[in-house]
């Protein structure tokens, strides 16, 4: 009886019968599936990132083909780039050198396996290879606008740049490689996160000549790092330092709009490999308007008071003098940052003749009415700390 059981359960488990029988009742043809049909294809170029294995409608459920490296894909602009980069049925790694939750949240962005987390040493060069492996894609989002006892500007901003450049050349495999910089990096600014930007943005394109470069403007959103800090401030002092006499210009974009951009440069035909763009939103402000915006946002009346530039940067000057020489760490700068003051003291602006969301195809959101949600916890937070 056993035998006839193990005969039956063989000949209905045979795959050449069971599809054929499949077939006889839903005739189908293998044709309406992959990339071979338009509708179903990803848009990535191939001459921008070579050969891919495409399947499925191009959707969170796909396969784009794109293995993408996100390195700073825990901060700001990561969760917003993991989640678009997903959506579209891309496997995202996720290297992270923090506790385990530091990318907790961005595995809920993608099917199951789709968000690989892997810890890494950003001064260990093997371990940054083996995040690199399976990858095809490679897109360095790491920055930070503020030194620590462990990380200089020049490290973080530079350095690391140049060694994910490297091991990218060498890897022999990596198809596109994405450098987010910063509006306004310039070898001559008086800001040293900005030179280290523009000495990134040099040593990525002399490695890779294809690279491709976004400078991003002031990002805005619910995990932003100006409006936020300015809401918080205002909510639990009652008013907001303004240095100098907000004057100062800046081009404030939208942080899903960069998320946007970074896709849009992938999914082209290679037209973006090798060039340069300046992302800036559709609205240009002062300071002093943007804070007009943050206190209408909070609902509260604007009170501000001017600190003259000189003054704000004594102000900010003891922990930069003070950072390496006590022995435990410092609290990071909130509004009295020396670098970011001197980077505000000029206007930071798109250039005239610069390649923008336009020459991707995109048009970036207006600032108005997207902060909100931010700006509502930041208020229910200092209603808390009041009582």
């Amino acid at each position: 009886m056993q035998a006839i059981s193990k005969r039956v359960g063989h000949q209905y488990l045979t795959p050449s019968s069971s599809i054929s029988s499949l077939k006889s009742i839903y005739p189908v043809s293998d044709h309406y599936y992959g990339a071979d049909r338009p509708k179903y294809g990803s848009t990535l170029a191939t001459k921008g990132v070579g050969h891919l294995v495409r399947k499925g409608t191009g959707g969170r459920s796909s396969v784009s083909g794109i293995v993408a490296a996100v390195f700073g894909s825990t901060g700001f602009l990561g969760r917003y780039l993991v989640q678009q980069l997903a959506k579209m049925g891309s496997q995202v790694l996720v290297p992270f050198r923090g506790s385990e939750d530091s990318h907790r949240h961005l595995k809920l962005m993608g099917d199951l396996g789709q968000i690989v987390p892997m810890k890494y040493n950003p001064r260990d060069e093997d371990s940054i290879k083996a995040v690199m492996a399976k990858a095809n894609v490679v897109i360095n989002l790491i920055g930070r606008d503020y030194e620590t006892r462990n990380f200089s500007f020049e490290e973080v901003n530079h350095s690391m740049a140049e060694q994910l450049a490297t091991i990218s050349k060498e890897h022999g495999g990596i198809m596109r490689f994405i450098q987010v910089s910063c509006l306004g990096a310039s070898s001559s600014s008086p800001s040293r996160f900005l030179r280290a930007k523009a000495a990134a943005e040099e040593a990525v394109l002399r490695e890779l000549p294809e690279a491709t470069v976004l400078r991003p403007a002031v990002l805005i959103g619910t995990e932003d790092r100006i409006l936020n800090r300015w809401a918080f401030f205002a909510k639990k002092y009652g008013f907001l330092p303004l240095i100098g006499d907000g004057s100062t210009k800046i081009q404030p974009v939208y942080v899903v709009d960069v998320a946007g951009a970074i896709v849009a440069a992938l999914k082209d035909d290679g037209t973006s490999m090798g060039k340069v763009y300046e992302l800036g939103g559709p609205e240009v402000f002062t300071v002093h308007q943007l804070a007009e915006l943050m206190f209408e946002t909070i609902r509260e009346w604007p009170h501000y008071v001017k600190v003259p530039l000189p003054i704000a940067k004594a102000i900010a000057a003891p922990r930069e003098i003070l950072l390496n020489k006590v022995p435990f760490p410092l609290p990071n700068p909130e509004i009295f940052n020396r670098d970011q003051i001197l980077a505000q003291a000029t206007d930071t602006v798109v250039s005239e003749n610069s390649l923008t969301f336009s020459d991707l195809g995109l048009v970036p959101h207006k600032l108005k009415g997207y902060p909100v949600e931010f700006h509502m916890f930041s208020e229910e937070v200092a209603s808390f700390e009041k009582k």
